[in-house]
């Protein structure tokens, strides 16, 4: 068997998936994520539309839902956001609590955005260090 077939069959659970992952870039907090946005980084809320409507939405952030994010992210694809400009692109992922938005950058990462990163607990935790929250 090849070394490919080998990684295809091989079987992990998504935690070591995600340590795996994050083991890859630098996660950021709250007051990290405030910091990158305000020095031009895009925020991206890839939360599902419920959750938006019941808990709010981080203003200024670009709100792609997890389905989309690859297509709207790509600097060369055809169906991009206009904010997705470069492969330099600092991103800051945001899911609810900071496990589907790690897996999310590891996708944009393989797409070639090497600055992508995520919210350290999420929505939740931007919420819960007193940043703003629009409803």
């Amino acid at each position: 068997m090849s070394s490919a077939q080998e990684q295809r069959t091989e079987r992990v659970g998504i935690d070591e998936l995600l340590d795996r992952v994050r083991a890859g870039y630098e996660r950021i907090g709250p007051e990290e994520a405030a910091a990158a946005a305000a020095d031009g980084a895009l925020l991206v809320d890839i939360r599902y539309a419920a959750l938006r409507e019941a808990d709010g939405r981080i203003p200024g952030a670009l709100v792609v839902e997890r389905n989309e994010l690859e297509w709207r992210l790509d600097p060369q694809g055809s169906h991009r956001a206009p904010e997705a400009v470069s492969h330099d692109l600092r991103v800051v992922v945001i899911c609810n609590e900071g496990y589907a938005s790690s897996l999310a950058v590891d996708s944009l990462r393989q797409l070639g955005l090497h600055r992508a990163t995520d919210l350290v607990g999420g929505f939740q935790a931007w919420r819960s260090a007193g940043l703003p929250v629009a409803l």
